[in-house]
């Protein structure tokens, strides 16, 4: 009798904060990546009641030493032939990204075509809400070894350490960190009253620009990182991940908006996940040209 052949890797590990009530850090990224056919492995870096800019609320960070047990039980596992990418967000403490980086190195070990998504949840135009050094962690240990990463401008200009006022100071700092694939959110657009998500390559720019949106609430970043990973993960090309990712984004944000929502509505609006109708602007950038050397 023949044996039917393994399915190929499909799992997502997930590496993020989890709210009880809300829809941003794990309770975006898991949802969103359930919804587009893919299994989750859930591990959260700090557990809250809710967004922490809604109300105070308990804040339960694992014990770093319990935190990296668990991640090497992770990594040692049976099953790990089973996963196709690595997501990180928000942390909790520093040294969990320790533990990450050995979890990554080991997924990829088991399977050299896994990706690594790396979204560096540090700040807002506002500065850091992280510690210095949890930031810092991301900086040094994670972003080295991811193949994509999804800042936000602001969280960019941190990682850099300079301002970036303009879409070339943009694209010249993205291709200052590692990641070869950069997505970077609250981009500028080049219409009035609107904003883009910048995808940056080794060879190639891409602008994808909407519309502002009123009473925006948080966690567009989460299911944006989401959203562009689970499109690669099926097989689209970067151009047709990123206007997919940013029509649904869009969609999510414009729908809670107009009903008064503190929250992403992602159960509501699941079918804007898969289907998205809103129209977004998707131009190419031109490169700059290269200085010839003598």
């Amino acid at each position: 009798m023949q044996e039917t052949p393994a399915a190929a890797p499909r799992a997502v590990i997930v590496v993020s904060s989890h709210v009880v009530r809300g829809s941003v850090g794990n309770r975006a990224k898991v949802f969103t990546l359930e919804t587009l056919g893919f299994p989750v492995w859930a591990v959260p870096t700090v557990i809250l009641p809710w967004r922490p800019d809604l109300a105070p609320g308990e804040r339960i960070v694992p014990d770093p030493q319990q935190f990296a047990r668990l991640l090497a039980d992770m990594g040692s596992a049976k099953w790990l032939g089973e996963v196709t990418a690595v997501l990180s967000g928000y942390f909790g403490d520093a040294e969990q990204a320790e533990a990450v980086e050995k979890l990554v190195r080991a997924v990829k070990a088991a399977n050299p075509n896994a990706l690594y998504l790396c979204d560096p949840v540090i700040g807002d135009e506002g500065g850091l809400y992280v510690p210095t050094a949890t930031a810092t962690a991301i900086r040094d240990r994670l972003l080295p070894i991811a193949d994509i990463a999804t800042p936000s401008r602001y969280e960019l200009e941190w990682l850099v350490g300079r301002p970036l006022p303009s879409t070339p100071d943009i694209l010249s700092a993205a291709r200052d960190l590692a990641p070869p694939t950069m997505l970077v959110t609250s981009a500028p657009s080049m219409m009035v009253k609107s904003i883009g998500n910048l995808l940056v390559t080794e060879k190639s720019a891409w602008l994808a620009e909407h519309r502002l949106v009123e009473g925006e609430p948080k966690g567009t970043g989460d299911l944006t990182s989401a959203l562009f990973l689970a499109h690669l993960l099926n097989g689209e090309d970067g151009t047709k991940a990123l206007e997919r990712t940013t029509a649904s984004v869009l969609e999510i944000v414009t729908r809670a908006a107009r009903r008064g929502a503190d929250e992403l509505m992602l159960q509501t609006d699941a079918a804007s996940l898969s289907h998205p109708m809103a129209t977004v602007t998707v131009r190419q950038l031109l490169q700059p040209r290269r200085r010839k050397e003598g």
